[in-house]
């Protein structure tokens, strides 16, 4: 599997930085996913398996791009889960199965404008020396649902060593979602990830759980990395 091409956006409609990201992949059968995506939407394949990802990092200096952030609205925990699909004219993109933020704002903005399935969390997110742990836990329906990872980073991945893979589950640069029954892209632009090493010391989820799958079949894929800044470009209409 390749890492889909960079898109060109020339008008963004916002401006993000995504900061101590941690990236934990999993294999699925594609039966297990297939039915939790919009018509027009089919699951990107691997050996008959697809790929869902927990990816939690921290927002920070989310503005668009003719406002400065404000500090308050601007940094905040995430975590999304999400899978990795093909549109209707063969393009590879990510579908959100949830996102979790801890603010209340975003969450409000992304869902009316986007249709994304944001949910309100109480949420941390603490580092000491190589290890963060990453906590979540929903506000709203499902109430309670959430998360609990530890994970140690480790050294950078020489370049060598990554595969076609890592850079496919790290390396996505369009979002699909539905609104008002249409089936809408938004394309995402950053540079190329530093990956690190990274071990998980504890989890505990149950968000996938929440999203309908099955529990993940073993341990994760585990990927870890500083962060990258990013440009979001504008909604548009998949035909």
């Amino acid at each position: 599997m390749l890492a889909p091409p960079m898109a060109e956006i020339r008008t963004a409609m916002m401006i993000q930085q995504w900061r101590r990201m941690t990236f934990l992949h999993w294999r699925y059968p594609v039966d297990a996913v297939r039915p939790l995506l919009p018509d027009g939407l089919v699951p990107d394949t691997d050996d008959d398996e697809v790929w869902v990802g927990m990816l939690p990092f921290l927002m920070d200096e989310v503005r668009p791009p003719w406002l400065p952030g404000l500090p308050y609205l601007s940094t905040f925990p995430e975590t999304n889960l999400r899978t990795y699909v093909r549109g209707p004219d063969g393009h590879a993109g990510i579908y959100f199965f949830s996102l979790d933020a801890a603010r209340l704002p975003a969450v409000a903005l992304a869902r009316a404008t986007l249709h994304l399935p944001y949910r309100w969390s109480r949420m941390s997110l603490r580092t000491d020396g190589a290890v963060t742990e990453y906590r979540g836990s929903r506000l709203a329906e499902p109430r309670g649902t959430g998360y609990r990872l530890r994970v140690r980073a480790g050294e950078p991945f020489p370049i060598e060593e990554l595969g076609p893979i890592d850079h496919y589950l790290t390396t996505q640069y369009r979002l699909y979602t539905v609104v008002a029954g249409r089936l809408i892209s938004v394309d995402v632009w950053h540079p190329s990830w530093v990956l690190y090493r990274a071990e998980v010391l504890d989890l505990e989820q149950d968000l996938t759980a929440a999203a309908g799958l099955p529990a993940p079949p073993g341990g994760p894929l585990v990927h870890s990395s500083p962060g990258v800044r990013t440009r979001i470009g504008l909604p548009r209409l998949v035909r």
